[in-house]
């Protein structure tokens, strides 16, 4: 574990909260481990209803540290991103997140697996990975057109356009806007009422929403495929070195 990723309980919720606002809340191979054992340990535990997610110090997540990710090198399958990404379709409780600020990549995918996102007006979304040389993950590709229709869906993935708050409320990406100061307490309050629902019926009832599991794995599959290509061409190699060059001035 990392102390990068702070774990809490509130009643039967349990709060996963991302703490590096230094670097704005990038996610680190140990992050991600860590993200992997909060949800582990979270289902695990029945007396656990729901799991949160929120960013420390106005911040969700810029996304992966690329720095980070270059170093780790290794099989795309085993790193722990990819850990983190499987368990979060795998999680069966109900998920809730709180977004403010940037939610950059895995930060705007990993909504997709929300039951329920909340989001202060500062939220920013992005699915930046064809503009690094890179295809999306953790099931984007399917479920954003699910999700926002194919023109918002191609609009947000194949260019890469950031979106707002407002119109990820629109899009039905986000529950509601929030307030900042009142976000935590409204997520929370909601998460908590999730986690007080008959436990048995709230479960069967989630699997139902969310439909048949196999098209969803089949597709992270392939996107990891394509994704292990595509991080070792030039064109990403040269996305990634001009990012970092970019990120250090």
């Amino acid at each position: 574990m990392t102390d990068l990723v702070e774990t809490s309980r509130v009643g039967a919720v349990s709060v996963v909260t991302l703490a590096r606002p230094e670097k704005k809340n990038a996610l680190t191979g140990a992050m991600y481990g860590a993200l992997v054992e909060a949800f582990a340990q979270a289902g695990r535990d029945e007396t656990i209803g729901a799991l949160m997610l929120r960013g420390k110090e106005g911040v969700f997540t810029a996304g992966n540290d690329v720095g980070d990710f270059l170093a780790l090198g290794g099989s795309v399958e085993a790193s722990p991103g990819t850990q983190f990404i499987r368990a979060l379709a795998a999680f069966e409780k109900p998920l809730v997140a709180a977004v403010e600020g940037p939610a950059i990549g895995i930060g705007t995918t990993l909504c997709f697996h929300c039951d329920l996102v909340y989001a202060a007006p500062s939220a920013r979304f992005q699915m930046p990975f064809v503009s690094l040389g890179i295809v999306p993950e953790a099931g984007s590709s399917l479920l954003a057109p699910q999700r926002f229709g194919y023109a918002k869906a191609a609009q947000f993935i194949l260019l890469a356009e950031a979106f707002e708050a407002g119109v990820a409320l629109d899009l039905g990406l986000v529950n509601a806007l929030v307030e900042p100061g009142e976000l935590y307490a409204h997520a929370l309050a909601k998460a908590q009422a999730l986690a007080a629902q008959p436990r048995d019926a709230l479960l069967a009832t989630r699997r139902l929403l969310r439909g048949d599991p196999a098209p969803l794995k089949a597709r992270m599959d392939e996107e990891l495929r394509l994704f292990g290509e595509a991080v070792r061409s030039p064109q990403a190699r040269a996305a990634f070195a001009a990012f970092l060059q970019k990120s250090k001035a």
